[in-house]
């Protein structure tokens, strides 16, 4: 039996050895993703240049990450896996671990420590409580108005990061960043709107605003890097290449981009040494990978749950979902972006298809298609609506929403499968509950789009909602294929 990963069993090289015992950074989100991303971009920075700016990882409830990393001595494992071959690195960038549900009063006390100088944060478009619809924060959701009530100890992130604010505000912790790593457009603008509203609907010091206008910073950042679930699999290659035994360890593409807004309140690593680039271009990458990379891959996925491809490589593989994602890119979502700067659409589009090829990755097609009533909302209403205004119907996105319907909120009698059954849907219970009654696959499919999860513009275009509703028909009749075939046909 081999031995588990720790300082006194493993002496091959490690990523971010120099990390000091004094963390300068803290994450909220202690996932795969952050894991496989900022860190690795913070462990290259001080090999490169140094800097105190290890990291607290902070997980919002499960021990199961934060337990195994300190039990490993902060050491986990990335296996990189491409075509082209695999390779694993060892890393060690992080100093401390928090779960947030357990120590909300140490992790606020941490954030308003003065050694803390960036938060970072992936906590999934679920973790800003931002109302679907108004795109404000949703004071009245249980979540915001519970913490409101308790401010003492919100479970929101949030609430949390509002409330250690004020208490840095009130020990001279000094300025700060708050930095998203999420997968929303201009993400920095709406972390800062959501802790903004959320410190207007509390109590605050006297002059705790002006100190919050001038003394923190969200910037904006593009982040981008496939990283699948952790399997047994994932386990035993790990044990193999390293010879110890990694509790967590990570899968993760080759590919890697961090695209961030220079703005930084009290300095930061030099990530520019592991690649990052810094612009003021960032909205523009944000909207380049949000549709054509992660719209792009929410197509791929319902259309895969639907015909039982179980990962994506194996979805994209198909010759009809190839040709609708090659009609979504170049049609309807390519038009919709003003590009960044010397950005070269079709090579990047190029490196997508080979990205969404890696079958050494196995990306699970369930884990895409997971979290799509949070995920359409970025990726579909701004570039349907430029379409439906130039007197277009954008098939393509109609199909996404269709497929995204019949995997998770199937009409009565319809079964999507196994593949399907296995996404995440965080509105599954409210779905349910606004299908209610629907006496047709048109009204079950016009409760859903008027029931909330889409922009009112959206919602109540009578064309598109049709569309969407002929195209679950044709899935629930005659199959997804045909569907694909009907889309791309018009």
């Amino acid at each position: 039996m081999t031995q588990a990963l720790s300082k006194a069993t493993y002496d091959g090289a490690v990523l971010g050895v120099s990390a000091p015992p004094t963390p300068g950074m803290l994450h909220l989100g202690i996932g795969n993703f952050h894991r496989a991303h900022a860190a690795v971009y913070t462990a290259k920075a001080m090999a490169a240049q140094g800097g105190d700016w290890g990291i607290v990882a902070v997980a919002n409830r499960s021990r199961r990450v934060v337990d195994s990393l300190a039990g490993q001595g902060f050491l986990y494992s990335i296996l990189e896996l491409s075509s082209a071959g695999e390779r694993v690195d060892v890393m060690d960038v992080h100093r401390e671990t928090l779960v947030a549900s357990e120590q909300t009063a140490e992790l606020m006390a941490r954030i308003a420590s003065p050694e803390i100088k960036i938060v970072t944060m992936t906590i999934s478009e679920n973790g800003y409580c931002r109302n679907a619809v108004t795109g404000d924060l949703d004071v009245d959701g249980d979540l915001v108005s519970a913490d409101l009530a308790n401010p003492a100890a919100p479970r929101t992130s949030i609430g949390q990061l509002a409330g250690a604010l004020i208490r840095r505000y009130q020990g001279d912790g000094g300025p700060l960043t708050i930095l998203s790593c999420d997968n929303l457009v201009s993400a920095g603008h709406t972390a800062q709107k959501m802790v903004t509203q959320y410190l207007q609907a509390t109590a605050t010091p006297d002059g705790f605003h002006d100190w919050f206008e001038a003394s923190v910073t969200f910037p904006n950042a593009m982040v981008d890097r496939i990283v699948p679930g952790t399997t047994d699999a994932t386990r035993a290659r790990v044990r193999e290449l390293l010879g110890v035994t990694d509790a967590i360890p990570v899968p993760a593409e080759r590919f890697s981009m961090w695209v961030i807004e220079d703005k930084f309140a009290a300095g930061r690593p030099a990530w520019e040494e592991g690649g990052a680039i810094f612009s003021d271009e960032v909205e523009a990458y944000e909207l380049v990978k949000l549709r054509l990379l992660n719209g792009s891959h929410s197509l791929i996925a319902y259309l895969g749950g639907l015909s039982g491809a179980d990962t994506i490589p194996a979805s994209f593989g198909q010759d009809f979902v190839r040709e609708c994602v090659t009609e979504l890119l170049n049609v309807e979502y390519l038009p919709s972006i003003d590009l960044p700067s010397g950005f070269d659409p079709q090579a990047y589009i190029a490196q997508l298809f080979d990205r969404w090829s890696n079958h050494a990755l196995g990306d699970a097609t369930a884990r895409v298609g997971s979290d799509g009533s949070l995920k359409l909302l970025q990726r579909v209403p701004d570039p349907a609506l430029r379409l439906l205004n130039l007197g277009e119907m954008p098939q393509q996105l109609a199909l996404m929403v269709a497929g995204w319907i019949a995997c998770v909120a199937p009409p009565e009698g319809f079964d999507p499968g196994p593949i399907a059954a296995a996404m995440i849907e965080p509105a599954k219970e409210k779905l349910a509950a606004v299908t209610t009654g629907a006496g047709s696959v048109r009204a079950h499919v016009e409760k859903i789009m008027r029931g909330g999860f889409f922009p009112e513009a959206l919602a109540t275009h009578d064309e598109f909602v049709g569309r969407v509703a002929e195209l679950v028909e044709i899935i629930i009749t005659h199959g997804v294929r045909d569907a694909a075939r009907t889309a791309l046909d018009a």
